[in-house]
């Protein structure tokens, strides 16, 4: 047989080696899958590792317990779940593609990592999708207590402690997040919140508070439970 000319030689070598690259695929960053987990997700789902305890959702810690207790893959369930973000049912809350592309494949590899295993995640992982809440209490200025929203999407406040004196009480959320969400008071007799509000919205309200403990939480159904309160000392 003779030889093919050196340049058709080349493109079949190019070919060859695209082809041999198709059936790779990056290792997935479950790092990144959590903290996109706790951002996109977490406000409807509940999910041990990602400290999530959404309610709107699947229990995602109880909807594959069976069938993995049967001998079903961690890598069927990626699938599952990956799928299931690109093809959402018509009847779901849930948007179609909430997360896309490799982020996707980080969600849904978290997922199936995570899902019904006991235990706490380590290291890096461990640090994944935390909330950067202010160990300092929040101040009430001028009668007004501001409380920001955590922008990375986790259920948080800028501070799970606030002070403020007796009287009037003006609070302040502004929305960082790309979930809704809105400030509300409770105890000791006293009730209020403000509008539910997307990203760059602020949740506001006015009441009177006497001295005692209040919980400030957020009242978007999951929220709380998740961990968006926090503790107001008025004196």
């Amino acid at each position: 047989m003779k030889r093919p000319p050196l340049g058709l030689a080349a493109v079949a070598a190019a070919v060859l080696i695209a082809a041999a690259g198709c059936g790779r695929s990056r290792d997935p960053d479950l790092t990144n899958g959590k903290a996109l987990f706790v951002q996109k997700c977490g406000s409807c789902h509940k999910l041990g590792r990602a400290n999530t305890q959404g309610v709107q959702g699947p229990n995602l810690d109880e909807a594959f317990r069976a069938a993995l207790a049967a001998g079903e893959k961690r890598d069927t369930v990626k699938g599952i779940v990956r799928r299931q973000i690109a093809n959402v049912r018509t009847t779901s809350i849930m948007p179609r593609n909430l997360v896309k592309g490799s982020d996707a494949a980080d969600v849904a590899a978290y997922v199936s990592f995570a899902t019904g295993k006991s235990g706490q995640d380590q290291g890096a992982l461990a640090q994944a999708g935390k909330p950067k809440t202010s160990s300092k209490p929040a101040v009430a200025k001028n009668g007004t207590l501001s409380l920001d929203a955590d922008a990375s999407g986790a259920l948080a406040f800028s501070a799970s402690k606030a002070t403020a004196p007796a009287g009037k009480l003006t609070f302040v959320m502004k929305n960082l997040a790309s979930i809704q969400h809105d400030i509300a008071i409770k105890g000791d007799g006293a009730s209020g919140k403000g509008p539910v509000v997307g990203k760059g919205g602020s949740s506001r309200f006015s009441t009177t508070l006497k001295p005692g403990s209040y919980e400030f939480y957020c009242s978007v159904p999951g929220h709380e439970a998740g961990g968006m309160k926090g503790t107001l000392t008025v004196k």
